[in-house]
């Protein structure tokens, strides 16, 4: 079942939110015209921390819906019975913060050789933000869930489908119960319509996808969303099982129930034969220079590379830096805020020649994973990982290749003369 349709009403949606973001954001291609795509006003967006809503991407298939938030509610189906209504949810739970790097799991998608189909995303669908919300974990609680180990949760998104499918997607509940939430603000602001009002899960460092927008039910299984799993009409399992899928072309993967992890890297080392795209692989990504304008350094020489890595559920343990196309390598400095989930900032002071030159960023996780350099040809699949490529996959998800983000700039001297190169 393909269930990407067209929508006539996508370009209007996106000029209504291109309209309320900052200057240089665009819409991204997608000549299907079956997904709402707008990425990050430009690369200096990582060179900063927190993310402004008018930087954050926009990513989604259905048209935003016409939501009342006094009369929305969320179902709690399954193994548990319950209606919370918005009021429900802002004040008869805890309220928290939590710090997430949303990144699209078609991020790098556009990097891949031959192009796959739908969003041609480049470095643009990442982005930090607060959110702020309830924890699912004290409303699971409150209605008498203990138990965690095998368990999921899915949630089920309002938007509605052009199609006869439902947006659902289902969590462990080992994840729900750590860090996750019903978010109804986004930076100390109310929750952009684009961005799920009046409420959406977050699920901190894990890909976009994930992080259902509209939610309108939660229910609780013990095992993911198949075929038949909920108690409505249409097609259940999509966006699950098929969709979001890391394979290569010609495959058809197998429905599962259950995963032994959620870790996307681990899936792709053997773990699960066909990935589902959970949990961030290692990234990062050079803010400034941004390659728009020369740079001219300071009185002693040198230039500040700065920018932002992340690695999902995993802590950044490292981030290097080369000037010269990747033949050196230079440790950069993390610093700024560290929380789980979210991006670090890193910095490399660099003593800068007059000329051209070619900046890239690469790091690695608290496990020793890193990013490999390239995306692989598609018949390379199964030993991408060890020649040091990402595999080329037939969706396109979940690449953090750091060759495709390399940045060229252009080094005066410090008296402002272009080089003679």
């Amino acid at each position: 079942m393909d269930t990407e349709h067209p929508r006539k009403s996508r370009h209007e949606e996106i000029d209504a939110i291109v309209e309320g973001k900052a200057r240089g954001v665009v819409a991204v291609r997608d000549e299907a015209d079956k997904y709402t795509a707008v990425g990050a006003a430009e690369r200096r967006t990582y060179a900063n921390w927190l993310t402004p809503i008018e930087e954050h991407f926009v990513c989604h298939r259905n048209d935003i819906p016409d939501i009342d938030a006094d009369t929305w509610t969320v179902s709690l189906t399954g193994q548990i019975e319950g209606m919370l209504s918005m009021s429900d949810i802002r004040d008869e739970y805890p309220t928290v913060a939590v710090a997430h790097t949303m990144e699209c799991a078609g991020n790098g998608r556009g990097q891949h050789r031959p192009e796959t189909g739908s969003v041609q995303w480049g470095f643009e669908a990442a982005a930090t933000a607060f959110w702020t919300g309830t924890p699912v974990g004290a409303i699971l609680r409150a209605h008498g869930v203990e138990s965690r180990d095998g368990m999921w949760l899915t949630a089920i998104g309002g938007d509605p489908s052009d199609g006869d499918d439902v947006f659902a997607r289902s969590i462990p509940l080992t994840k729900v119960f750590d860090d996750c939430l019903l978010a109804y603000e986004m930076n100390g602001e109310p929750l952009p319509r684009e961005h799920g009002y009046p409420v959406r899960l977050i699920v901190p460092g894990w890909y976009g996808v994930n992080s259902v927008k509209w939610v309108e039910e939660l229910r609780l299984m013990d095992s993911m969303v198949v075929e038949g799993s909920l108690e409505r009409s249409g097609e259940h399992a999509y966006w699950q099982q098929v969709s979001y899928r890391i394979h290569p072309e010609g495959i058809e993967p197998d429905t599962a129930e259950t995963i032994e992890t959620a870790d996307t890297w681990e899936q792709l080392e053997g773990a699960v034969e066909y990935p589902y795209t959970f949990d961030a692989n290692v990234m990062s990504l050079v803010g400034t220079p941004d390659g728009k304008s020369p740079v001219l350094p300071r009185t002693e020489g040198s230039v500040e590379v700065r920018g932002v890595a992340w690695a999902g559920d995993d802590a950044v343990d490292r981030v290097e830096v080369s000037t010269d196309g990747g033949d050196t390598w230079n440790d950069a400095e993390l610093f700024g805020p560290e929380y789980a989930g979210a991006w670090r900032l890193f910095r490399y002071d660099w003593n800068a020649d007059p000329g051209r030159h070619v900046l890239l960023s690469r790091a690695t996780d608290e496990r020793g994973r890193r990013q490999p350099t390239g995306i692989s040809e598609p018949d390379a699949w199964r030993d991408a990982l060890e020649s040091d490529e990402f595999p080329w996959n037939v969706g396109g998800f979940a690449a953090n290749a750091y060759e495709p983000n390399a940045v060229e700039v252009a080094v005066h001297d410090t008296e402002g003369t272009p080089s003679s190169e």
